[in-house]
């Protein structure tokens, strides 16, 4: 198939385009939110191609993957064709609801023609989808391979923009539990966080490409997942994956991810505090911890399991 998708969420899109169809990139001049094209800091496949707006004009393609409410106008004026009506079309909820839980309203709650595809059973179960059909794909993650060795004596956290988002990705735990522990933070907006929190500032990275965040990740004896109200991290199976015992909020679908032989969840940061200073003292029980981790996540949030999801979907969606 002939897919057209934006470039929202570089991880679940590395992901995605990888599958076995092409894949049409909306690209910008500026390459701004509504046409950033290929990735930058992922290795993607030739299949994943980059056209403007003019050129999708002219274009074919089988179906639409929308991920923002207006991306429907965009494509709209950018082709004249209507997604669930002129091509077929689903849509892609990869966050929890912004609004009051349980009761916030999908902005595709009215449309029967597009199905709702959530990445997580519980944003499913917590957005109110109305009349849209919905379905289930949980995350795919490539196989970076085991890199983890465990050598630094150091917890990691990836977030992007930790102090705009302070509350959602739990930057403020992130700053607690760096006063008593070695943490070093990876992402987008390190500048912001280094100023908020000045103690942790020899230990912040920015925007490391894939390939090399998963190598310094790798290095550190556990990884941290603070977040308190958002879907399921990527960076937390990823973390998995490489073999690294995780720490997190029993928030979410973490508890759905993360079995208890691969690490702790808990809303108690003291209880975090001390399983991470039990790990920091004892590397033979964190590599234990992270290989289980890694076999849970290649088991259940493989790439091969979350293609075959999505071929049923888009041969559903275009029969």
């Amino acid at each position: 198939m002939r897919i057209l998708i934006w470039h929202v969420h570089g991880s679940w899109t590395t992901s995605f385009v990888h599958g076995p169809h092409d894949y049409l990139l909306p690209v910008l001049p500026d390459r701004g939110p509504d046409g950033r094209g290929r990735a930058q800091t992922w290795d993607w496949p030739a299949a994943a191609r980059e056209l403007t707006p003019e050129q999708l004009a002219g274009d074919a393609f089988d179906a639409v993957v929308l991920q923002r409410p207006h991306e429907a106008g965009l494509l709209e004026r950018w082709t004249g064709r209507r997604p669930g009506r002129d091509v077929p079309a689903v849509y892609v909820e990869h966050d929890t609801p912004r609004g009051p839980a349980a009761t916030t309203r999908h902005p595709m709650a009215e449309r029967t023609d597009v199905p709702v595809v959530h990445v997580t059973h519980f944003n499913r179960m917590m957005w109110d989808n109305g009349e849209a059909p919905t379905e289930v794909v949980e995350h795919g993650v490539l196989d970076p391979g085991h890199l983890y060795t465990g050598e630094r004596d150091s917890l990691a956290v990836v977030v992007n923009e930790p102090v705009r988002r302070s509350r959602i990705a739990g930057t403020d735990l992130v700053v607690d539990l760096g006063r008593q522990l070695p943490v070093e933070v990876y992402g987008m907006g390190m500048a912001e966080l280094a100023a908020a929190a000045p103690h942790l500032a020899g230990g912040l990275h920015e925007n490391y490409p894939q390939h090399r965040l998963h190598a310094a990740l790798g290095a550190h004896r556990a990884y941290f997942h603070p977040y308190r109200w958002t879907s399921l991290g990527l960076a937390l199976l990823e973390a998995m994956t490489l073999g690294m015992p995780v720490l997190g909020l029993a928030t979410t679908e973490a508890p759905r991810a993360v079995p208890p032989e691969a690490g702790l969840l808990s809303n108690d940061p003291r209880a975090l505090a001390a399983q991470a200073r039990a790990w920091l003292a004892d590397p033979a029980a964190a590599a234990a911890a992270g290989s289980a981790a890694r076999e849970h996540a290649l088991a259940h949030y493989g790439t091969d399991r979350f293609h075959a999801d999505w071929d049923r979907i888009l041969e559903k969606v275009t029969a």
